[in-house]
């Protein structure tokens, strides 16, 4: 019995280290894979206005599923018969609806909206996650673009 205990408490304590790790990196100082060894566009420019924001976290059907089964499992610890199989499946949808909501909080970040004059005259608006770089007003920097049109801004 304490076993059984154990273990459905170990299901979402693994789980949540799950969703940390798929948290994806979106700041300046952090390249997706894809983005390796790939020649990126570089423009120079200077920061007019900075601004924090929040970058919305992911939701993907791992959250919910990962949750529909530790409540599915949990729930199947209650009682017997009728009222264990509704304890069952109230804890698959609440245990889905959970594990989607803490999946959405565990890969929200923190960001900052960058407003750059371009040298070119141009001004663009790039949100990257904070990062290690700091930024201030009328600061040099690089936006550096993806050939798949992802910007981010360096120190330049």
């Amino acid at each position: 019995m304490r076993a059984q205990s154990s273990i459905k408490w170990a299901i979402p304590i693994i789980m949540l280290a799950a969703l940390t790790g798929c948290v994806t990196p979106m700041s300046g100082d952090v390249y997706s894979r894809n983005n390796a060894m790939q020649m990126q566009t570089v423009q120079y420019g200077t920061i007019e206005s900075l601004r924090g924001v929040r970058i919305a976290g992911t939701k993907t059907p791992i959250g919910a599923i990962g949750g529909a089964v530790v409540g599915g499992l949990l729930g199947s610890g209650v009682g017997g018969g009728l009222g264990r199989d509704l304890a069952t499946v109230g804890g698959a949808i609440g245990g889905g609806v959970a594990g989607s909501a803490i999946e959405e909080g565990v890969t929200q970040q923190n960001g900052v909206e960058i407003v750059v004059r371009l040298d070119n005259g141009r001004t663009v608006s790039i949100v990257q996650a904070v990062g290690g770089q700091i930024f201030s007003l009328g600061q040099r920097v690089q936006v550096i673009t993806a050939p798949d049109g992802t910007s981010r801004v360096t120190a330049g």
